[in-house]
């Protein structure tokens, strides 16, 4: 049996960030222990080195969701940006492979996360859903 997919969810509303992991629970993603904290976040990166984060760019009223993807990038944790600011999001696209703008339902992030996960495992066989911007340029294209 194959191992699931380990995610990181890095968001200051607990109630969208405990939604988010029961879902991708249900999807059959192993989901790291929640953390709104960039430090907090980089330990458990280190020690687990998770599939795929979902960070949040606006973490306790600052904009410091932008610096932890560049210090996961650094230790080859891929990052999907979930955030209401999609214009901060593109404007940081070297550090991320995508972004998922607020409001998003569970399902669309399942779809969003599958989609990313099969094409930084090089199958572009998948089609991009429709809400999910794709920055990463070292994605294999779609056919």
């Amino acid at each position: 049996m194959e191992t699931p997919h380990t995610l990181l969810i890095v968001e200051d509303e607990i109630l969208p960030a405990m939604s988010l992991k029961s879902g991708m629970e249900d999807a059959g993603y192993q989901v790291m222990d929640l953390t709104s904290r960039p430090a907090e976040a980089m330990v458990a990166a280190r020690e687990l080195k998770p599939d795929l984060a979902l960070v949040n760019i606006k973490l306790y009223g600052r904009n410091d969701g932008i610096a932890l993807a560049v210090e996961l990038k650094a230790i080859g944790v891929p990052v999907l940006f979930i955030s209401g600011q999609p214009n901060r999001a593109a404007a940081a696209r070297t550090v991320a492979v995508g972004s998922l703008a607020k409001p998003y339902s569970v399902d669309d992030m399942v779809v969003a996360v599958a989609y990313l996960l099969a094409r930084l495992a090089g199958d572009a066989s998948q089609p991009c859903p429709k809400d999910l911007q794709v920055f990463d340029e070292d994605l294999p294209e779609v056919a």
